[in-house]
């Protein structure tokens, strides 16, 4: 048993978080993490508010274990959403990008936990500043939207920032991992590509081969305007050519799926606009990221898809299920330690 501030502040057995992936991060997957002991988190940001509630209720009915819901800071529905995740009594509120502060002291007056991500310190010192509970910081080495600076280097800054839990993400996948996290000050490692690579996950089964097949990463704004570290796919390599075409129909097919109407998915783009210098063309072609994350991960096209991932998934090659996986990473973490321990003593 390893507690820390994290486990001190969810509730869950062992410091270990899955991150929300959209459209992998459902209730089935949430519910095996926490069951395990981490925390599991739902990827509510492309789900309808309906699917968001219902996969709430799933993951409450199969397991009395913490969990979380990741959303969009940004989104046209935030409030609504908070409302949603205060009313069915979730636990941990996850955000993708800094939540307002009016939002932070909604979900604190409720007892929600807030546990917004970051890239940079000086977000982490913002959110800690409006009230955050804990941070998850992500270094470039983390798969889907990222920053360029590792994980190495970006955590220790953080931790001496802010007097908040500081998990960390970005490059992790064991107990040795897991270790290092907390010798830099972590209070726990988030994990995306690892639980994505599990048998719990709903991902299908030709798209994993591809991922335990995959020896590179690369770090693009073809998908939608800003770096987005997925796999080196011939797909990703075309992207680009038509991108302005493609990013017209795939608005068309998210307007389809998520009921909004033009006018909110415009106000959604001024907001995208807003702070990160984009051009209206990018603003649009960010329409590509939910629809071919779907192809991928629903649909089983990895040819039509994109595969985000972390640098760490050329280490993956098994598919262990989040039991097995959890279990794993904490027999490594307390062997590790036991070893520098004795190691410690002999000097």
């Amino acid at each position: 048993m390893i507690r820390t501030a994290l486990t001190d502040l969810v509730g869950c057995r062992y410091p270990i978080v899955q991150t929300g992936m959209g459209y992998v991060a459902g209730a089935r997957l949430v519910t095996a993490t926490s069951k395990a002991g981490g925390l599991g988190i739902i990827a509510a940001a492309t789900l309808t508010t309906d699917e968001m509630t219902t996969a709430i209720r799933e993951v409450r009915d199969r397991t009395d274990a913490p969990f979380g819901v990741n959303i969009r800071a940004d989104a046209d529905d935030a409030s609504d959403r908070v409302t949603i995740m205060i009313r069915e009594g979730v636990p941990v509120a996850s955000f993708a990008l800094a939540p307002r502060p009016e939002l932070i002291a909604r979900l604190k007056d409720a007892g929600v936990v807030t546990i917004p991500s970051v890239g940079a310190r000086r977000h982490a010192e913002k959110v800690a500043a409006w009230g955050a509970d804990a941070v998850i910081v992500q270094g470039g080495e983390g798969g889907g939207h990222t920053g360029p600076i590792p994980t190495t280097v970006l955590l220790p800054q953080v931790v001496d920032a802010v007097d908040i839990p500081v998990i960390a993400a970005g490059g992790f996948s064991d107990g040795r991992g897991l270790v290092a996290a907390l010798a830099y000050g972590a209070a726990g490692i988030a994990m995306g590509t690892r639980f994505l690579l599990t048998s719990d996950s709903p991902v299908p089964d030709e798209v994993k081969k591809e991922y335990q097949a995959a020896t590179d990463t690369v770090v693009t704004t073809r998908v939608d305007g800003v770096p987005h570290r997925v796999l080196r796919t011939p797909f990703i390599d075309k992207l680009e050519r038509g991108r302005l075409l493609r990013a017209l129909l795939n608005a068309a097919r998210l307007r389809d799926l998520s009921g909004l109407s033009w006018a909110a998915m415009l106000r959604e783009g001024r907001r995208m606009r807003h702070g990160r210098d984009l051009t209206w063309a990018q603003v649009l072609q960010a329409a590509n990221t939910p629809m071919m994350l779907r192809s991928a991960m629903v649909d089983g096209r990895a040819d039509l898809g994109v595969l985000a991932a972390g640098q760490v998934v050329a280490t993956l090659g098994d598919l262990p299920s989040c039991a097995e996986l959890i279990d794993r990473i904490m027999a490594e973490a307390t062997a590790v330690l036991a070893r520098l321990g004795q190691e410690n003593a002999a000097t």
